[in-house]
């Protein structure tokens, strides 16, 4: 697939560096280009934007609001040595960023966690600075209050480290864009009184892989204060599962390890939309109970039916289903969102998965049914030719014992948070 070619509905006419659409969406062709190099996911951009080209998204028009579009593109910049200083190495970011680093040099390579599941590759030094530079335009647009949802699905990597690649992360975009979040003061308004604090930034990971590089980047269980950063994790782990990480066990608040603020909520195989759908009402008394100004949702797609990791059961429509999750974080949870992607191995679905995520953020959810245009990429999408992506017939193993006993887990961690937040020392 030649990338000017599929990308050509994406034109200068379309790109704003001040949308007025409440809802934007970062792309250009250097970044697609950049980012369909990925050696774990090789043209997925590619196969991604063009889905979302060929389905008219960016080209939709709210009949409602005159000529005003649903969404608006916005171009990414490059994010900047310094700024990648902000949370990564200088020597990590010294070799990955020149070109002219020896990746023979094996000592180096694994110095940096560059080979195995994360080798070098062509351009990796233009795809970190691209893909983080992404992600930091989409918060550029959200601390701008220029947009409510902001959209970058290259993003989301979220096994990176602070000094080495790890899990086909190269970039820690993710904990990149928490760090500039918590920086603005934010307006809270109590009794007709407005005073600023500090923002609070939530993220949520509904990857099949515990965000482990995110998780510890924020977890502290040395300060028995409050936090402006709280992440929660939904994910499969089990032994030899990537990642290992103590952390990825289910919270618990008797441990005398137990961070209120970094939270996990492991899954067991199978998990469909009837184990979501149980488990929702834990994650919103998170949000409620934490009132976050900004959530980070990195929206990773490999916990559907038909990835290849073959772990959980999740489809795209139905109660309980990504696109029941999405939609009520949007709809409900009060603060401003930033969507990012993540896994996804089956390249079709992922696309089908965003463009359908899109949809719903644009407020105009795509029907399910929707036949996938005819564009170059459309052989990819067989059988079905549609836009869904349907449960399999993987067995829920999520125990309705098990079950009880996150809702039993999670009730005392909303009371420990609660307690934190409010002053206290919220201690087990």
């Amino acid at each position: 697939m030649d990338s000017r070619s599929s990308m050509q509905g994406i034109d200068d006419s379309e790109v704003s560096a001040r949308p007025p659409s409440r809802v934007v969406y970062v792309v250009s062709e250097e970044l697609v280009k950049a980012s369909s190099l990925l050696p774990s996911n090789r043209n997925r951009s590619l196969l991604v934007h063009s889905l979302a080209t060929a389905l008219g998204l960016f080209r939709a028009v709210n009949p409602q609001d005159g000529s005003q579009k649903y969404l608006q593109v916005i171009r990414p910049r490059r994010a900047t040595a310094r700024e990648l200083l902000v949370y990564h190495t200088r020597d990590y970011l010294e070799y990955a960023l020149s070109p002219s680093s020896n990746h023979q040099d094996q000592s180096r390579i694994a110095e940096f966690g560059l080979e195995d599941d994360c080798p070098p590759f062509h351009n990796m030094h233009e795809y970190i600075q691209l893909v983080a530079g992404a992600t930091l335009t989409a918060v550029d647009a959200l601390k701008d209050d220029v947009c409510d949802v902001a959209i970058c699905w290259d993003g989301g990597r979220h096994h990176a480290q602070k000094s080495k690649a790890s899990g086909f992360c190269y970039v820690a975009d993710c904990v990149l864009a928490i760090l500039a979040l918590k920086k603005r003061p934010t307006a809270v308004t109590t009794n007709a009184l407005t005073t600023m604090r500090k923002p609070r930034v939530m993220y949520v990971d509904l990857d099949v892989h515990f965000s482990d590089a995110v998780s510890q980047a924020f977890y502290n269980t040395s300060s028995t204060a409050s936090s402006q950063i709280l992440t929660l994790s939904m994910h499969y782990t089990s032994p030899g599962f990537f990642p290992p990480s103590l952390l990825s066990d289910l919270s618990n608040p008797e441990d005398p390890a137990f961070d209120p603020f970094t939270l996990s909520l492991p899954l067991k195989a199978g998990a469909s939309n009837r184990t979501f759908a149980r488990i929702w009402p834990i994650v919103n008394g998170i949000e409620n109970t934490f009132n976050p100004d900004f959530i980070v949702i990195q929206c990773g797609v490999d916990g559907l039916a038909g990835d290849p990791m073959a772990t959980w059961n999740w489809c795209l429509g139905g109660e309980g289903s990504l696109g029941d999750w999405l939609e009520k974080m949007i709809c409900q949870w009060q603060g401003k969102k930033l969507l990012l992607g993540g896994g996804g191995y089956n390249s079709a679905n992922a696309a089908r998965a965003w463009a359908y995520l899109t949809s719903i953020a644009m407020g105009n959810p795509l029907p399910l049914d929707t036949d996938i245009p005819e564009h170059r990429a459309l052989p990819l999408y067989q059988p079905s030719f549609t836009l869904d992506v349907p449960a399999g017939n993987m067995q829920d193993e999520n125990s309705e014992e098990y079950l009880l006993e996150v809702e039993q887990r999670f009730e005392r961690v909303r009371e420990v948070l609660s307690c934190r937040l409010s002053g206290g020392t919220g201690s087990a």
